[in-house]
C-alpha cells in the first residue's frame, strides 16, 4: 500500500505543509467532466478512500461538473482533516460537455471564488488558482482580482494553471505565486522550462494530465522500469514525476478507488538515479 511519507513534503507558501502525491478531483463528475457522476457512491468513496491513504492535498476546480467536484468533496470530507489542503480554481466558464471558454473577467473571478468557499463550506480557499489567462481580458486584472480576494482574506495562496513564463513574470510582480499548474508528464515536456524555473523560485509544479496514459502503456521504456520494480507504468510515470524534481506535487485523478490505489502506490516505488536519467533521456 502507499506510503506518503517516503516522498516527504512540500511547504505550500511557506506553511501549508502536504505530502507530495495529491489527487486530482475532476474525474469524479460525469462524463466530459459534466453533471452528476454516474456512481455517486463510488466517487464519494475515492474522496475518502484518498484521506485514508494520506493524502493531504486535494485539486478540484468549479468547472468540474460545474460545481459538482467541489459539492462532493465537501459531501464526503467536511469537516475536513486538519492537515487536509484543498486547492481550487476559478476562470473558465462551462457551457457544455468538453466545452471550457476562459473567463477572467475580475467580477466573474470574485463570483466564482464566492461560489467556492460556498461549496467547499470554507471561510478561506487554501490555495485558488487562475484556471487559465483570458485572451479577452488582459491577464494583469486577473490576477489583481486575485490579489484584491486575497487582501480580503478570502484567499490564501494564489495559484496560476495553464501560463507561460512571461505571465508568471507578471503575476510575481503584483503578488506572491506559490503555484503553477501546466501538463506536464514523461511524454509531454512542453513546461520544462516552466518547472525549471519553479524549481528555480521554490514554487510548487503541479503536473495536470501527469500519466498520459493511452502513451505511457506504450512506452516501452517505463514498461521495462516497471517490470523491473514490480510495479505499473503507472506509477513508475507518476515516481519518475516525483523523482524529476523537489517542487513537482502530481495530482492523478480518477473516479475508480481501485485506480486511486493504483495511482497512490507510485509514493512506494523508488527510482534509481539512474533509472530516472534513462527515463528523462528516453522521452
Amino acid at each position: 500500500m502507499a506510503d506518503q511519507t517516503t516522498n516527504g513534503t512540500m511547504d505550500l507558501g511557506g506553511d501549508l505543509t502536504v505530502y507530495r502525491l495529491g489527487f486530482g478531483a475532476m474525474r469524479i463528475t460525469g462524463e466530459g467532466i459534466w453533471g452528476e457522476p454516474r456512481d455517486h457512491d463510488e466517487a464519494i468513496a475515492v474522496l475518502r478512500r484518498a484521506a485514508d491513504l494520506g493524502v493531504t492535498f486535494i485539486d478540484t476546480a468549479d468547472s468540474y461538473g460545474p460545481f459538482v467536484s467541489e459539492r462532493l468533496i465537501a459531501e464526503a470530507l467536511h469537516p475536513y482533516p486538519d492537515d487536509l489542503v484543498i486547492a481550487t480554481k476559478g476562470g473558465l466558464q462551462r457551457t457544455g460537455p468538453g466545452q471550457w471558454p476562459p473567463d477572467g473577467r475580475p467580477q466573474h473571478l470574485r463570483a466564482a471564488c464566492d461560489g467556492s468557499l460556498e461549496r467547499l463550506r470554507l471561510e478561506q480557499l487554501p490555495l485558488y488558482q487562475f484556471h487559465r489567462p483570458d485572451p479577452k481580458v488582459p491577464f494583469e486584472d486577473s490576477v489583481g482580482m486575485l490579489a484584491e480576494l486575497k487582501n480580503e482574506g478570502k484567499i490564501r495562496h494564489i495559484g496560476l494553471s495553464n501560463v507561460n513564463e512571461q505571465q508568471l513574470d507578471t503575476a510575481m510582480r503584483m503578488t506572491p505565486i506559490v503555484s503553477v499548474q501546466n501538463r506536464y508528464s514523461r511524454v509531454d515536456r512542453s513546461s520544462e522550462a516552466m518547472l525549471d524555473r519553479c524549481e528555480s523560485e521554490s514554487i510548487a509544479f503541479l503536473p495536470w494530465a501527469p500519466i498520459e496514459a493511452g502513451r505511457i502503456d506504450r512506452d516501452s521504456a517505463i514498461g521495462q522500469v516497471a517490470s523491473a520494480h514490480g510495479a505499473t507504468s503507472h506509477q513508475v510515470a507518476l515516481a519518475w514525476l516525483l523523482a524529476r524534481s523537489p517542487v513537482t506535487l502530481p495530482i492523478p485523478g480518477t473516479g475508480s478507488v481501485a485506480h486511486l490505489e493504483e495511482n497512490q502506490g507510485a509514493a512506494s516505488v523508488r527510482l534509481s538515479p539512474g533509472e530516472v536519467a534513462e527515463l528523462s533521456a528516453a522521452a
